[in-house]
Parts: structure tokens; sequence; C-alpha cells
């Protein structure tokens, strides 16, 4: 049964999902998914682009009906014409098996189908359709996520569970047993597409819950009883600060633990709100644990009664969207630049120190306080900003900075 014991592990075996690697040592992959109808190709392409554009290195599309199947093929072709390589992985429930039949050239257009073993089929059909979608992978040279859901679990196999656990002399909790019928559900599914000839080198597995410990423990289990990739997330996050807390609990921990090789944090957008929000939590989650970088760190103090000023905070704000909107051009020119850390600081309590631990850092005097701000380079105080242009001067030293440090050398 699924205990909470700490599993140090990533996956050894590397799946290849188009141009992206999956496991075996690879850095952990960004996912999303788009909330378009597929067959409305124009809008589809524009959300897969727009997500691409902001680092999701892994865009899953909805394939539920015969129009969203015919549009796949053409959505590739298009993506591949616009020069965008992003991997797209189909997700099939319940008809899956019949799409994939009605059109041939589908599976060739995916990079990954995700099949859920839990609504692939019922009864006696269920085998069948869960090994013609296998099959249609092997055809078509394509991993699968094999992808078990709290929300639409295999209940032949949740009941069966539930029986003997209730005839055990020490039964557990239903939540414990519904834990234990999702790991069962992923790994008996992977090791049948394996028995049809689907190696593990072509099997990633997720299993998602809604709630932050069941998610933690499920995955640690995943983790002892196997080997296979794991796709990390807390499905049904929610919105707006309790999604992105509760995903980044769940998924920090795991990946701390060392389970893990690809994230997507699946956050409810506001009305109006960009689908891309999930893209850069996932990033902000990895940066943050130091697992990758993706974008120049700007610390910011969060101000106290010494800071009654908003000038650090609109200097912060400018300097961080500076940072933002240079990246396209700079990642280009300067290699390493994810890794800049800039520090804008309010008052001299912290702020001198946080600095000197920055690439470049600004400590900005308060209130009370004189007008100077110093600001300290590689640790050293290099000089000190006075009068009502500190935010140009500055941003001109973080430009002068970049240059000089990510700059290309010329050749000895």
């Amino acid at each position: 049964m699924v205990a909470l014991a700490q599993v140090h592990r990533r996956s050894t075996t590397p799946v290849r999902v188009g141009t992206v690697t999956i496991g075996g040592g690879a850095p952990v992959v960004v996912q999303s998914m788009t909330n378009t109808d597929t067959s409305d190709l124009d809008a589809t392409c524009r959300q897969v682009i727009e997500l691409a554009q902001a680092g999701s290195e892994i865009v899953r599309v909805t394939v539920n009906d015969e129009p969203a199947a015919r549009a796949v093929p053409r959505l590739r072709e298009r993506l591949d014409l616009l020069g965008h390589s992003v991997p797209l992985v189909g997700d099939f429930h319940y008809n899956g098996h019949r799409l994939l039949a009605a059109v041939p050239e589908l599976g060739a257009s995916l990079a990954k189908l995700r099949i859920n073993p839990g609504n692939v089929g019922f009864g006696d059909k269920r085998d069948r359709q869960f090994e013609a979608m296998i099959e249609a992978a092997l055809v078509a040279g394509r991993p699968v996520r094999i992808g078990v859901n709290w929300g639409s679990l295999d209940q032949a196999l949740a009941a069966r569970l539930m029986d003997e656990n209730a005839s055990s002399p020490v039964p557990e909790s239903a939540d414990f047993v519904l834990r234990e019928a999702l790991v069962r559900s992923a790994l008996e599914s992977a090791a049948h597409a394996e028995r049809m000839g689907l190696g593990a080198d072509r099997i990633v597995i997720s299993a998602k819950v809604s709630r932050v410990p069941d998610l933690i423990a499920v995955y640690r289990e995943l983790a002892r009883r196997s080997t296979y990739a794991l796709h990390l997330g807390l499905t049904e996050a929610g919105m707006g600060s309790k999604g992105i807390a509760a995903s980044a609990a769940a998924l920090s921990v795991l990946l701390t633990d060392g389970i893990g090789d690809t994230i997507r944090c699946s956050l409810t957008p506001r009305p109006g709100e960009s689908r891309t929000t999930e893209v850069r939590v996932c990033q902000e989650i990895l940066q943050s644990l130091g697992l990758r970088s993706f974008a120049p760190e700007v610390a910011a103090c969060p101000g106290c009664g010494r800071t009654t000023s908003t000038f650090f905070q609109e200097l912060a704000l400018r300097i961080e969207t500076y940072l933002a909107r240079q990246m396209p051009v700079w990642r280009a020119s300067y290699p390493g630049i994810e890794g800049l850390k800039v520090a804008v600081m309010g008052c001299i309590v912290n702020g001198p120190g946080e600095s000197k631990h920055a690439d470049i850092g600004i400590s900005l005097p308060g209130t009370g306080e004189s007008p100077v701000a110093p600001v300290f380079i590689d640790g050293a105080k290099a000089t000190t900003l006075r009068g009502e242009h500190i935010a140009e001067e500055f941003q001109a030293l973080v430009e002068r900075y970049v240059e000089e440090r990510f700059g290309e050398r010329p050749a000895a």
C-alpha cells in the first residue's frame, strides 16, 4: 500500500518526445495544454505558439472528436511552416482508439499520445481498446503517457481493492486504498503496454490528484516501484494564488526528493487571463529550486515602515519588466544570461547585504535617510547614485554589466 517514505531518484529511462528528452538525467521539462477547440485551427495554432514562446517545451491538445483529430495534422503542418517545432501531445479519452483508426495520419503528427486507462474502455472492451491505442503508438513510433487521474479512476480496480481492504483485519482508509488504486492502475497499464512491445523508453506515467498530501504519497510510491519517467501535476489546482501555492507546494516537495521528469501547473485562468501563466509558474518553481534557469532573478524586499516611499517598488518593477523584455534578444546574444541575479532593495537594513549577494544590486535609502543609493557589483561597492535619475542610471549599469559579463569575448 502507498506510504509516505521518502524516495530520492530521477527516472533512469530517457523518453524522446519530438525534439525533447524526458528523464534519463535530462533537465525537468515544462509542459502546458491548450484550452481551445482543437478543430478551430487558427485559435489553437495561436495558443500553441503563445505557450511555446512563453517557454512551454511540450504542448498538449485535446483530441475528443473527429474534427479535432483531422485538425491535428494540419496544425502540425502549420506550426512547422511557421518555424515552431514544439512537440504536440494528443489527449485522448473514451474514443481514442476510434479516432486513431479513423485518421491514420493522426498518430504520426503527434509527438506523444496521452492515454487514461480509467476511461479507455469498460468491461471486456477495456483491454481491446487500450491495446488498439498502444498498437497505434507502435505503428507511428510514438511514446505514450499513461495518465491516471483521481477523478476518472478505473472503477473495477478501485472496487476490487476496496473489497480486499474491507476484508482485511486492519483495514486502511478509503483515501489510502484509492491512492493504491492509482499506483496499480498506472503500473499495470504500463506493464501491459510493455508486453505489447512498447519499451520503457517510450512510456511516461502520471497519476494526478487534487490534494497535495495525496499527490506526494502517490508519486513517492510510483518512484519506489518503478523507473519510468514521471510527469508531475496537481490536477484541478484552482485559480489565482490558491492554485499557484498548492501546485508549488506539491511539486517542490517531489522535485526536492528527486522525483519528476516533467511538470505542468493545471491552473484555472481568470476570465481574460493568458494561458501562459501556468508556464511561468512552472519555470519559477524550477528556478526557485535551483533545477533550471529561465530568466534573470530580481530580488526585492517586501517593504516596511522604513520604506514608505514606493520608489523601490517602482524601480524593482521597472527592472523586472526591462529584463523580461530584453530576454528574447539577450538569450541569443548572451549565453548564460538566465543566471543573472539583480537586487533592488528598499533601505539600509538588509539592502547592502542582499545587494552584495546579487551579481548587481542597489540599496535605496528608505525613508528619512540620506538620499544616496550604493550599487554593488560582484559583491563589491561600485558606485553611489544620487538625485532624480537613479532609475535610469541603475538600468544603464545593468546594461553595461550584462554586456561586459555575458558578451562575446574576442578570441585570444
